[in-house]
């Protein structure tokens, strides 16, 4: 029985105790960076974002070669073609009636054939007739949008369907240049110059906040009053001059970047070494005779990249937008080298009849920021010692 069964002190077994063990630590030993990557990999929007660049960067460097058109081939039969195309059924044949009118035949997999010939047009009526080979193709424009009207009885608008652009998957600009393959260009442009001029600027930055901020004295006043000066004035005013007095271009728009937005980075290089320079091991490297080149640049801002790198991260997608911006108000890459920007402005004349031309390039400027804001946050948690957990 249960009660008759006594335990004893027979039926126990001391555990074994060491003093070394109780101070041992069970966690998981990292290096620092080991710890970042740990964290990093650990917050889903950073992946996301990282995701998101890799794939940009591959459509931007790598789609070019694998797309049958360039960024300046026209075609300006197939102008302002869809994606998504609303296609009139005619005798088993499709066809797409484009706002200005033009008759274009397609396949039924969406295969973009040619433009119809027009024979003859009634003013006072408001038809127009084209010819497909052995048939005519009647448009009727007297209502708004103007329709293609069956074969059989002319009273009678023809059978629609929904038809996916195969041959230019994201359609045509004004000049009929294939959307896709330009997007892959401009996204290029915008990727180069936002990284270019963001290192650019985090070296100016770091050499200038590094000397200013070690220096001390009269002559940290000095540059940081410089600093002021230029902040006093809107960054973008002073881009835009810049790009005035030069010429319209790559290397411009690089120039132009470069010369201003290292401010903030000077500012934030400043802070950190100002505050590590009095430190322990900065003590320690002048005690062994180390000159200030190294200790600021082996010892202070290597251990300053912390915020160097966020802030870096974070310059990138506001390059991105000023380069954006200045091609939309005429200043960025010249014609008919395509750019995010001169594709917005482009599409301005088309956006009632063709709001797809100006979505695309707004929807992958979205997509860049996003994705380097969200790096941004990411390394900004992974290296706070703060966030450790």
């Amino acid at each position: 029985m249960i009660e008759d069964y006594k335990i004893t002190a027979a039926d126990w077994e001391p555990l074994d105790f060491d003093t070394e063990d109780a101070e041992k630590i069970v966690a998981k030993n990292r290096t620092f960076l080991g710890d970042v990557v740990f964290r990093f990999s650990r917050k889903t929007s950073a992946l996301i974002g990282i995701a998101l660049i890799v794939l940009l960067c591959i459509f931007a460097f790598v789609g070019p070669y694998f797309s049958p058109y360039s960024f300046d081939t026209q075609s300006l039969e197939f102008a302002n073609l869809p994606p998504r195309m609303k296609a009139a059924e005619v005798n088993g044949n499709y066809y797409y009636l484009s706002p200005n009118l033009k008759v274009i035949a397609l396949s039924d997999d969406g295969v973009v054939k040619s433009t119809l010939t027009k024979q003859s047009e009634d003013g006072i009526n408001k038809r127009m007739v084209f010819v497909d080979e052995d048939q005519e193709i009647t448009v009727d424009y007297q209502t708004i949008p103007a329709v293609i009207l069956s074969a059989e009885n002319e009273s009678q608008i023809a059978r629609t369907k929904n038809i996916w652009n195969s041959k230019y998957l994201l359609g045509t600009d004004g000049l009929g240049r294939d959307m896709l393959t330009r997007l892959m260009f401009g996204t290029r442009i915008s990727m180069i110059v936002a990284f270019i001029a963001t290192f650019v600027n985090m070296t100016i930055g770091m050499i200038y906040g590094g000397i200013s901020a070690y220096a001390g004295g009269m002559t940290d006043i000095i540059m940081m009053r410089i600093v002021d000066i230029i902040s006093t004035i809107p960054l973008t005013l002073y881009v835009i001059l810049i790009m005035v007095l030069m010429e319209d271009g790559f290397l411009s728009i690089i120039v132009a970047l470069s010369s201003v937005y290292w401010v903030s980075m000077a500012r934030v290089v400043r802070g950190q070494i100002t505050v590590l320079k009095n430190s322990e091991f900065v003590l320690a490297a002048r005690t062994i005779g180390s000159n200030s080149t190294t200790i600021l640049f082996r010892h202070l801002l290597p251990n300053a990249m912390g915020p160097i790198l966020v802030t870096a991260t974070m310059l990138v997608p506001s390059a991105i937008f000023m380069e954006a911006f200045l091609g939309f108000i005429g200043l960025g890459i010249s014609p008919p080298m395509a750019s995010l920007g001169t594709m917005a402005n482009d599409a301005l004349q088309g956006l009632r009849t063709a709001p797809y031309q100006l979505f695309l390039p707004a929807a992958v400027i979205c997509l860049i920021m996003f994705a380097f804001n969200f790096v941004g946050d990411g390394l900004r948690d992974a290296l706070d010692p703060k966030m450790k957990k």
